[in-house]
């Protein structure tokens, strides 16, 4: 599987790193503790099989769209078959536009039942992940944001890159020449 994925600026990024240091210095779950050396804050746009010709065309569109402002909106927790606790970005116009183009490149040549409905346009939350375990409800205390630093007002997403989860490996995602 290869994930679409935005990553943020230094400030933004430096940001996630001191959540993440504070969750794991507190003994709960924290992206910190992933040392695999492409584990990096991001956004995740969308996942697909494969990266094919169709969808590097139009992703390379898309990287030429880049840098995109973005802005924090605060803590969100999610309940699925894994508990995370994340900071939600705003999905204004520009996001939600760019997140479309990047689900419709993978749709367009991808099998319907190998998308994520988690990423579908409308269903899908932009969220930055500061801690995900398969606990239900370990992020349930009241007290979990109290440690974290506060988001940054603002921030910009300034790099599209792939993660090919069987190879380990990432790729960063450029405009055409």
């Amino acid at each position: 599987m290869r994930t679409v994925e935005l990553l943020l600026d230094e400030t933004a990024e430096s940001a996630v790193l001191e959540a993440w240091r504070r969750l794991a210095d507190a003994g709960l779950p924290s992206q910190a503790r992933h040392r695999s050396p492409t584990n990096r804050p991001h956004l995740t746009l969308a996942a697909c099989p494969e990266l094919t010709a169709p969808i590097r065309w139009e992703l390379a569109e898309v990287a030429a769209s880049l840098p995109l402002p973005a802005r924090f909106t605060g803590v969100v927790r999610f309940e699925r078959p894994t508990s995370v606790l994340a900071w939600a970005l705003d999905r204004d116009a520009a996001l939600a536009a760019l997140h479309r183009r990047v689900w419709e490149a993978v749709a367009s040549d991808s099998p319907a039942q190998t998308l994520s409905p988690f990423h579908e346009p409308g269903r899908w939350s932009p969220h930055i992940t500061l801690g995900r375990t398969r606990r239900a409800g370990a992020f349930a205390d009241r007290k979990v944001p109290e440690l974290l630093p506060s988001p940054p007002l603002a921030a910009a997403l300034v790099t599209l890159r792939s993660y090919d989860t069987e190879a380990g490996t990432v790729e960063v995602l450029r405009p055409r020449p």
